[in-house]
């Protein structure tokens, strides 16, 4: 399967039409605030950059840059971020995956309480033969520790034979926990399997470029490998170190299904303004309501996530806020519909149906627990409170 293909002229103009926030209820003074937050984490040391961005009712209100998108080092200079910065997604990524996998259950090719070795017989090895997409998408499955090789990125027969040798450590369904990779490379080889299609090219095709959203990738074409931010970890000392596995041609390359996806705040946004519309972005449908409205909610209870020991709300693709007294990532104060997903020690995005407000934050160094939860609630708080008319 060839290398996804980019388009053929990339436009990084956002797809959003731009308004002031007061003309869509978003207090400025809050937003002032939240950036004076980030501004003080930068000059702390917490991250070298970062992004935010907030839509509500199909505008752009609010989309900021921060600090450096990548350090100087091996002989280059420092690069600025800025509003076409592509920031590495994490697990921001599987939303985008799981999306192309709506998009075929829609389009009646796949079903989601179907067995996965319903499309691909011989994932049935090692007991998985009761494995479902809805296990998969829930975090389900039993084998949330399962990986693939880095020389599977680009061989896809033996992407789908590592894949199928995945064993189970429980009975699916019996536990959630979070599938860190696992889940979105049976995703990935499912998507090739009914489509005859490089999973990547897929989902550019028929959920990304449909909707304008041409920096959001899922294996990065060459020719954008220069608008990438770097990724780095945060050391005791307070340095930021460059991740070796993740800032090299083939990884951005690779689009790893459930971590490797890059792109701008500005998109990702648009992409959970897209799922508030219940699968339509300016005038583009590339979903159904029923669709949307059945991924986005919880399908899993106050049932522990054992990954992160406390409930999830695990929907299919995204998390939902609940009722628990707290919550990973979305903020505390958020409304119970209100639904996302984050990215390693970097990153959030949520989206807030009774308001019709999304919104994205991204960095670029990872933080360890507590502070990473920590500083996730104090910005998602200043952001649920900048929206002063419900």
């Amino acid at each position: 399967m060839a290398t996804v293909q980019a388009p053929p002229f990339p436009n990084f103009a956002p797809v959003l039409e731009k308004d002031t926030p007061a003309s869509q209820g978003i207090d400025e003074a809050c937003l002032e605030r939240l950036y004076e937050r980030i501004e003080a984490h930068i000059a702390a040391g917490w991250y070298p950059g970062a992004a935010i961005a907030m839509a509500r009712h199909g505008s752009l209100v609010a989309a900021r840059s921060f600090g450096v998108a990548r350090l100087d080092g091996a002989g280059k200079p420092a690069v600025a971020a800025d509003q076409e910065t592509m920031w590495l997604l994490y697990s921001q990524t599987k939303p985008i995956t799981s999306c192309a996998i709506w998009y075929l259950v829609e389009h009646g090719m796949l079903r989601f309480h179907d067995a996965v070795a319903d499309y691909i017989p011989e994932f049935s090895r090692f007991g998985k033969g009761r494995v479902t997409l809805y296990h998969l998408l829930s975090h389900q499955a039993g084998f949330p520790d399962a990986n693939v090789p880095p020389e599977a990125w680009e061989d896809h027969q033996l992407l789908r034979e590592c894949v199928c040798n995945f064993t189970l450590e429980w009975e699916p369904g019996a536990r959630v926990v979070y599938h860190s990779a696992a889940a979105h490379w049976t995703q990935a080889i499912l998507i090739e399997a009914v489509t005859g299609q490089d999973y990547r090219q897929f989902i550019r095709d028929h959920v990304l470029q449909p909707l304008g959203l041409n920096s959001l990738c899922v294996g990065v074409p060459d020719a954008l490998h220069n608008r990438l931010a770097g990724a780095y970890q945060r050391t005791e000392s307070g340095e930021h170190e460059p991740l070796p596995d993740r800032n090299t041609p083939a990884f951005w390359r690779a689009g790893v299904p459930g971590g490797g996806g890059y792109g701008t705040a500005t998109d990702l946004v648009a992409f959970y303004q897209m799922l508030l519309h219940l699968g339509t972005l300016n005038g583009t449908r590339i979903l159904g309501p029923r669709t949307v409205q059945y991924v986005t909610r919880n399908h899993t209870g106050d049932r522990i996530d054992e990954r992160f020991g406390l409930p999830m709300h695990r929907g299919l693709g995204v998390h939902v806020r609940g009722l628990s007294p707290t919550i990973r990532g979305l903020g505390s104060t958020a409304a119970p519909s209100t639904f996302g997903h984050g990215g390693a020690g970097t990153s959030y995005s949520w989206a807030d149906p009774g308001t019709g407000v999304s919104f994205t934050y991204l960095s670029n160094s990872q933080m360890a627990e507590p502070y990473h939860s920590r500083r996730l609630d104090e910005i998602m708080t200043i952001a649920h409170a900048a929206v002063v008319e419900l």
